[in-house]
């Protein structure tokens, strides 16, 4: 199992980087655990996306691709901007009319074409495929795809490289790809380890559906955390959860700001 998360590791490098995992002295004391951080905000597009982004354009990239095209809040787009430009193919990005203009322009930075639709993921998603369809591009999947699961699964890697006796993952949860990345490649090089995911109240579906154990849709979603603002749930992400991971909790807006103001103020880093 752990060759693919290698394999996907091997197209990465030169590309990615080897972020810190560094030990959480504050937060530690805060918890009373020992807890460590994966700072894949120092990425070079400010987040883990460009790791299943790359590893997918990369792979197909090997039979020649004219062009990709994906829809995003904004982290995925970044990195499918980045891998597109690396390989110099043209890449088309649909953002929810509601994203940040940081974020827009973080993506047009990279020689990306942005195309504004709809107040959330799925909906920009049903429009990039469309897109797809009329371009003869090739759709890059922010979560539900093996390749891109993949790309996600070496941050385990590197994790447990670095400390080797970690106890307890806790991975955030949009639409499932990083979690079940990190969870495939975790507990195949140790099958004790506990993962738990942690999502937004404002965007339950993948709790829900962990829960009842069969793929329940939310009616609409409504959580400052964008970046995993996902109505509607992946059966392949979520076979994988319910495989993989221990359980998967829900945190509401004023956590999640909470959480953001002490990595700031406490740990002097944010996501």
């Amino acid at each position: 199992m752990l060759k693919r998360f290698e394999k996907a590791r091997k197209r990465l490098q030169g590309v990615i980087k080897d972020t810190p995992f560094s030990l959480a002295k504050n937060l530690s004391a805060f918890t009373g655990a020992t807890v460590y951080l994966k700072k894949e905000n120092l990425q070079e597009t400010g987040s883990f996306k460009l790791r299943g982004a790359f590893n997918k354009i990369a792979s197909l990239q090997e039979n020649g691709i004219k062009g990709v095209i994906a829809a995003s809040a904004g982290n995925h787009a970044q990195g499918v901007a980045y891998s597109a430009k690396y390989f110099g193919i043209e890449a088309i990005i649909v953002m929810p009319d509601t994203t940040p203009l940081t974020k827009i322009n973080g993506v047009e930075a990279y020689g990306a074409k942005v195309v504004l639709h709809g107040k959330n993921f799925d909906e920009a998603f049903a429009k990039s495929q469309e897109l797809a369809a009329e371009k003869g591009f090739e759709f890059v999947h922010p979560f539900a795809d093996e390749l891109v699961i993949d790309g996600q699964g070496t941050i385990a890697l590197e994790m447990l490289e670095e400390v080797n006796d970690l106890d307890i993952l806790l991975v955030p949860v949009g639409g499932g790809g990083l979690i079940s990345g990190v969870a495939i490649a975790a507990k195949t090089i140790n099958p004790d380890i506990k993962v738990y995911g942690v999502a937004a109240s404002g965007a339950p579906a993948m709790s829900e559906s962990f829960k009842a154990k069969r793929a329940i849709d939310s009616i609409s979603v409504k959580t400052i955390a964008d970046g995993i603002a996902v109505r509607d749930t992946s059966q392949m992400t979520l076979n994988y959860i319910l495989e993989y991971v221990d359980d998967v909790v829900l945190v509401d807006d004023e956590e999640i700001a909470n959480a953001i103001l002490f990595l700031l103020e406490k740990a002097k880093t944010c996501c």
